[in-house]
């Protein structure tokens, strides 16, 4: 068990404030007092809103790359909102391309950077948007004016429009004061927004845990109620936002409010995690090393990769079903290889991975066998494998939760530091326990 390094999971600020109301709620523009560096801003962003509003239209930064200015200071990525159609916003950029089709966007290249640019959405009518069973919005594709746009967001700290040539910020629905008091508020009726996309639930998890802020007791109290609606979302979705959690460093505490909120289940229903009192993770140490390795990766601006955390989580249902198949012990190789398609390829999946990250988490699997092969031509063929680093990677991950493999371990750590004439020599005698 180990506890969690953030306590953001379950906050209890302002738990006698509604919901926004949606047009009810007033506009309010923000002058030179809001904080916002305007140095901090990409000079494509600004030259794009400078070109459309030259044009005449009217267009501002918005969404996450606000918020971020007023929590953070400098955004990853620039989204801009303008009255203009994406037909007219190519016609003031040369360099813009249209994508889409159930909603366009236009992506100007300004600078040698993309900037997505997006006409102001608007609540859709009968004939515009469907809606599933379960409520989910399946088709959504009106314009509409800078009000409309705002208030269909889904947090209030996402619909924030702020205009870097005026320097004021606008604010449809409260989300100034909910960034104040580090607040993550769903805008509207918490479960028909929940309904109309399940997904905002992991992108509550999200932005609360990488943005540390707290969620507003309603919009986490529907969190457990709704969790099952992730079932009726696409898989292939559903991994990209599972990279989105895991993949940018905050695995381990996303993984502990997965768990708490009762999405964990939704996502990985064979590996059971309980998050017991004070925040600590009851999971594998397998597991929670490498979700805690991958945050330290990601800090120290190392690669990440999907098929190795992939390994670590499904590492305890694949030795669960080796013990179901200890009968046949005549070939190891062979249980592991038959073990691992089952858990991989024959159970249908919440999250669906991608065969490049199923396959390197299978080889990272099969390669544990051949560490025991320490004479010989066979160790030096296992270093040349593509995906050697990795497999001896999870094999010191394996050292937690089965210490007798450390020696094994600590040799192989040592070969990797020898020269040719050593190394030969080492590989010679071989490992002896």
């Amino acid at each position: 068990m180990v506890e969690s390094d953030s306590k953001v999971s379950m906050p209890v600020a302002d738990a006698d404030r509604d919901e926004p109301l949606g047009a009810a709620s007033a506009m309010v523009s923000v002058g030179k007092d809001h904080g916002i560096d305007t140095n901090n801003i990409s000079h494509a962003a600004l030259d794009v809103i400078r070109d459309l509003q030259q044009a005449g239209f009217t267009a501002y930064l918005v969404g996450g790359a606000v918020r971020d200015l007023l929590l953070e200071g400098v955004p990853k990525d620039y989204d801009i909102a303008t009255d203009a159609t994406p037909e007219q916003v190519r016609g003031v950029f040369r360099r813009c391309r249209l994508i889409g089709r159930r909603f366009r966007l236009a992506h100007v290249f300004m600078h040698g950077q993309l900037i997505e640019v997006a006409t102001f959405r608007g609540d859709a009518g009968d004939d515009d948007q469907l809606i599933g069973k379960q409520g989910r919005i399946l088709r959504d594709n009106t314009y509409g004016n800078e009000q409309e746009d705002a208030l269909r967001r889904d947090f209030t700290a996402n619909a924030l429009f702020y205009d870097p040539l005026s320097d004021n910020i606008i604010d449809y629905a409260g989300g100034l004061d909910d960034i104040e008091h580090r607040r993550l508020r769903l805008i509207g009726d918490v479960s028909t927004r929940y309904r109309e996309d399940p997904v905002r639930m992991l992108r509550a998890v999200r932005f609360a845990v990488s943005k540390k802020l707290d969620l507003h007791p309603k919009t986490a109290a529907e969190i457990p109620v709704l969790a099952h609606l992730l079932q009726h979302i696409p898989p292939a979705r559903l991994f990209d936002e599972f990279t989105k959690l895991m993949l940018t460093g905050h695995a381990f505490n996303t993984t502990c409010m997965l768990v708490k909120t009762g999405l964990w289940e939704q996502l990985f229903p064979d590996v059971p995690l309980e998050l017991e009192k004070d925040h600590k993770l009851k999971a594998s140490a397998v597991l929670t090393q490498a979700l805690k390795n991958s945050d330290a990766r990601v800090a120290m601006g190392l690669p990440v990769t999907s098929g190795f955390l992939l390994a670590a989580m499904l590492w305890q249902p694949l030795q669960k079903r080796l013990m179901q198949m200890s009968g046949n012990d005549d070939n190891e190789l062979l249980n592991m290889q038959q073990a691992s398609d089952e858990i991989l390829f024959l159970k249908p999946r919440p999250v669906g991975m991608p065969k490049r990250v199923t396959a390197m988490c299978r080889e990272i699997w099969l390669l544990q066998h051949r560490f025991q092969r320490t004479r010989g031509k066979r160790p030096r063929r296992l270093m040349e494998e593509q995906r050697f680093r990795a497999a001896y990677d999870f094999l010191l991950l394996r050292t937690i939760d089965e210490p007798e493999l450390k020696p094994l371990a600590d040799w192989w750590t040592y070969v990797q530091t020898l020269g040719e004439k050593k190394l030969n020599a080492a590989l010679r005698e071989g490992f002896n326990p």
